[in-house]
């Protein structure tokens, strides 16, 4: 199988490391720095138990230097790269090829069907977690399973999907196949709504929200109401089961950054739309309150818009001095 990944951050580095060895994988990512030091040196993956290991991966800039047609193209950018991903995709897939997603958020599979057509995008979900420590070097921070989903409406994408899940297994990502791609994507998305915003505003791993009441309350407010969304939908989720399945990610990936925190922490624009905003917009479609969900989403916006002017210390050099009329000097 031909596989082209795009999206080089850590959970493309992540996919390639594992797949690499299996089957042929190309990166594609617009870091030509990242680019670069993958194809001289490969990804050195950083594994759960704190071992390094090497894996030869080609990396690609420019979509004509891709000289084959790809039978997957697992893309693995953010929200707000998914038109440009698609376009890429389209150029590059063979006539019976398959893109498939794993972003995070809601609209994604929409988008990209729009371009490449929708019976050639389909769409899965992965519980695997991963930080990029630097170009080229992706740590491994959390296992989790990952789920595919033919879309709605093509059934004929199934028995594509079983040999991805079987490439997957093989390559120790545990992966399943679902017939329910909406509620597959929204139980996604009730995970990313109440770990992502409240980790990047409170600078926490992932484990810290299950640590102390107060963050616990929070997320379970923010995934109530994407719930009541959800329902609104016609799509069936049991509460209890995805409370319990929200606490259980983050105690799986308890030692993970989020990828909202990294990107707030690089002074990065966030997926919020896709995620918390998401739900704020269906809300809004179907007459349910989210006040929780809208807050976090209007935090982060304020944290992104102020990224520039952000405080990381307080010290005596940065402390305005004292005015001749408030000073506590003394003369004789």
């Amino acid at each position: 199988m031909e596989i082209l990944i795009i999206g080089a951050g850590a959970m493309g580095g992540l996919f390639a490391a594992l797949l690499a060895p299996l089957t042929r994988v190309c990166l594609f990512t617009t870091n030509g720095l990242h680019a670069d030091t993958i194809t001289a040196h490969g990804i050195l993956l950083t594994d759960l138990e704190g071992k390094t290991s090497t894996t030869p991966v080609r990396a690609l800039t420019r979509p004509e230097h891709y000289r084959t047609q790809a039978d997957l193209v697992l893309i693995c950018t953010k929200a707000g790269a998914t038109d440009a991903a698609a376009r890429t995709a389209q150029t590059l897939l063979a006539a019976d090829g398959l893109v498939l997603t794993l972003q995070n958020g809601l609209g994604n599979l929409e988008r990209i069907g729009a371009v490449v057509g929708p019976a050639r995008a389909a769409a899965g979900t992965t519980a695997q977690a991963a930080t990029l420590l630097a170009p080229g070097h992706v740590r491994h921070a959390g296992r989790g399973p990952t789920v595919l989903a033919p879309a709605q409406g093509f059934p004929d994408q199934l028995s594509r999907l079983e040999g991805i899940a079987e490439l997957f297994n093989r390559a120790g990502l545990a992966t399943s196949i679902t017939g329910d791609i909406d509620a597959l994507l929204w139980s996604k998305l009730i995970v990313n709504v109440g770990i992502n915003a409240l980790t990047a505003l409170l600078r926490v791993p992932n484990g810290s929200l299950i640590q102390s009441t107060e963050c616990l309350g929070l997320m379970r407010d923010a995934v109530e109401e994407a719930l009541d969304v959800a329902r609104a939908l016609g799509i069936a989720l049991d509460r209890g089961v995805q409370q319990e399945r929200v606490r259980q990610v983050c105690d799986q990936t308890r030692h993970n950054h989020a990828s909202m925190l990294q990107d707030i922490l690089r002074g990065r624009t966030t997926e919020i739309d896709a995620i918390n905003g998401a739900v704020v917009a269906k809300g809004r479609e179907t007459g349910t309150p989210t006040p929780v969900n809208l807050l976090l989403t209007r935090l982060i916006k304020a944290l992104e818009a102020t990224a520039a002017q952000r405080i990381a210390t307080l010290s005596p050099a940065g402390t305005p001095p004292l005015s001749k009329e408030t000073s506590c000097s003394t003369k004789s």
